[in-house]
């Protein structure tokens, strides 16, 4: 155990996390909301710092980041726990580990471990991933900060349900964050998810006025969040706040977890893409349906980036990151062609 940062001690005890927008209020003796900070004695602990319950060497468009360092692979870990109750979760197994099964699993690794991982399999990043980042912030920082000493980049997977104080407390070190924006309906929400839509959209606008490069991603679950209504609701926010060169990853959802409903037609999947380009979006993405991961210029439409599923077959952004056809700055970090 570790204790953690960004909490304060109360009365009788008892202390509030800072961590995450729950700020949850926790007795001696008991764990937060995300089960892997616990209050013993009036000090919270983290319970989860330096065991990974997953790591792996990934293309980083499966995160997915389809405009930062394209091509390039993202070293990936997680430790068990969330602060989110999805009912759809894909990872449910590790995720909700600590609230359903009360364990916590996972093998020992330090932060400096983990770099020398990462840099002996030449990731360009090290991507906090698979379940949710804010819960192991304290390990996430140790790492992250020693991986910006040896030019190793920072990029969250999340759900953005963190904290203004852990912003500011990451913000040296994050560079990249795709951030599930899972739905824009206060109610559904609560119901499926667990949490307030509102902290979810406060932290995509304050990393993006951070300078960490954004992308959003949309699960489109049949009967939740597939009305065309929504769609515009999510790329008109996206256009107004993060900005038109923000990518969309709208996402194709199949049964999971406790949903049984029906796989995301593809139709619905395309008249979002639609939506999202006609409010203005610059680049708009269809996930989990092969064929619809290609980058294109906003401007000519002439194709930039080939891939098949989340490997790169062929970048033609020139060296000055702009497209080879009309000379059109393509958003993104790390963008240029080989």
């Amino acid at each position: 155990m570790q204790e953690a940062r960004l909490y304060e001690r109360l009365d009788e005890n008892k202390v509030r996390c800072a961590l995450c927008a729950h700020r949850c209020v926790i007795p001696e003796g008991q764990r937060g909301i995300c089960h892997v900070r616990e209050n013993r004695g009036g000090t919270l602990y983290t319970l989860v710092y330096g065991r990974l319950i997953a790591r792996h060497v990934d293309p980083v468009e499966k995160k997915p980041l389809y405009h930062f360092y394209p091509g390039s692979t993202a070293y990936s870990i997680a430790t068990p726990g969330c602060n989110f109750r999805c009912r759809w979760c894909q990872n449910w197994e590790i995720s909700q580990m600590p609230r359903e099964e009360h364990l916590i699993l996972g093998e020992t690794a330090s932060p400096e471990q983990v770099v020398a991982d990462a840099r002996r399999v030449g990731s360009r990043s090290i991507a906090y991933t698979y379940t949710e980042p804010t819960v192991f912030f304290e390990y996430a920082y140790d790492i992250s900060r020693l991986a910006h000493e040896v030019g190793i980049a920072n990029i969250y997977v999340t759900n953005g349900y963190m904290t203004p104080e852990m912003l500011d407390a990451y913000h040296p070190y994050l560079d990249a964050a795709n951030v599930d924006l899972k739905t824009f309906r206060e109610e559904t929400h609560r119901h499926y998810i667990g949490a307030r839509l509102q902290p979810v959209l406060d932290s995509l606008k304050k990393m993006k006025g951070m300078g960490v490069w954004v992308e959003v991603t949309t699960l489109v679950v049949t009967g939740v969040n597939d009305d065309p209504e929504e769609f515009r609701d999510i790329a008109r926010f996206i256009v107004d706040e993060l900005g038109p060169e923000t990518p969309w990853h709208i996402s194709r959802y199949f049964p999971a977890y406790r949903m049984t409903n029906p796989a995301t037609p593809l139709a619905t999947l395309q008249r979002a893409r639609e939506i999202g380009r006609e409010a203005g979006l610059r680049y708009v993405y269809v996930g989990n349906a092969p064929g619809e991961e290609n980058t294109h210029c906003h401007a000519c439409d002439q194709l930039l980036i080939r891939r098949s599923g989340f490997w790169v077959l062929e970048n033609r952004v020139r060296p000055d990151g702009t497209c080879p056809r009309c000379g059109t700055p393509v958003a993104g970090v790390g963008m240029a062609g080989g």
